[in-house]
C-alpha cells in the first residue's frame, strides 16, 4: 500500500494535472510507506515523521527495520535528505547496502534518543552521509536512483531508472529540486518543467 491508497482526503486525486502531490504531501499518508534500496531489496517502512518545531523543517524520517537482517527489528532515524521519493511506485528509496545497515544507529522504542543533541544529530548524518548544516528534501523521480547517497557536500544527485536526472538542494530553511536542464517534474508521466508547481519547491516536504 502506498501514500495514494493512504489519501483520505482526495489529496493526490488527478494529481498527474492538479493537487498538491508530490511537492506538498500530506504526512500522515507517508506512514507506512515501504523502502527499499537501490537494489530494490526491502528495508521496511516509515513509522513516523519528526518536525523540528524551531524550523518548520521536516528533521528525520523513523524507519523501522531490522528483522531482514537477524536482529530483530529495531528503530532509525534517516535524515530527511537522505531518502528518493520513487513517484511511480509510491515508496521511498534509501541508498544503503543491507551489511551496511548492521552497523546503523538504531533505538528501541521504549528508548528513544534526544533527537534536538548536536552530538548524536553528527553521528546519524555522518552514517548516511548527509550534511547536517543542510535542509532540504528528498530528490524525487520515477524508479529507483541509479547514484549514489546524498553526499555530504550537502547537493545530492541521482539518474532514476525512469531515465530523469534531479537533485536535491537546500539553503537555510529552504528545498528545491532541480534538474540538469532546469526544474523536473516528478510527477508520473511528466519529465518536463515544472512552472505549474515552482512556486512551491521552497517546501521541505517536497
Amino acid at each position: 500500500m502506498g501514500y495514494a491508497d493512504r489519501d483520505k482526503y482526495g489529496i493526490y486525486r488527478g494529481s498527474s494535472n492538479a493537487g498538491p502531490g508530490p511537492a506538498l504531501m500530506g504526512a500522515d499518508t507517508l506512514i507506512g510507506d515501504g523502502v527499499v534500496n537501490a537494489a530494490e531489496e526491502d528495508l521496511g517502512d516509515i513509522k513516523e515523521i519528526m518536525l523540528d518545531m524551531q524550523t518548520g523543517q521536516v528533521a528525520y524520517a523513523v524507519l523501522a527495520f531490522g528483522g531482514f537482517l537477524g536482529m530483530g527489528e529495531k528503530l532509525f532515524a534517516v535524515p530527511w535528505q537522505a531518502l528518493h521519493l520513487d513517484t511511480v511506485n509510491k515508496r521511498f528509496v534509501l541508498n544503503v547496502d543491507k551489511d551496511r545497515l548492521k552497523g546503523a544507529p538504531g533505538f528501541d522504542k521504549d528508548s528513544w534518543p534526544d533527537m534536538g543533541d548536536m552530538s548524536w544529530a553528527s553521528g546519524i548524518h555522518s552514517f548516511y552521509g548527509t550534511d547536517i548544516n543542510r535542509s532540504g528534501g528528498p530528490t524525487m523521480g520515477p524508479g529507483v536512483p541509479m547514484g549514489g547517497m546524498v553526499s555530504g557536500s550537502g547537493t545530492g544527485s541521482s539518474t532514476y531508472a525512469g531515465g530523469a536526472a534531479g537533485s536535491s538542494m537546500g539553503s537555510g530553511s529552504a528545498g528545491s529540486s532541480m534538474g540538469s536542464s532546469g526544474s523536473v517534474d516528478p510527477r508520473p508521466g511528466n519529465l518536463g518543467d515544472d512552472k505549474d508547481i515552482s512556486k512551491i519547491r521552497g517546501s521541505n516536504i517536497g
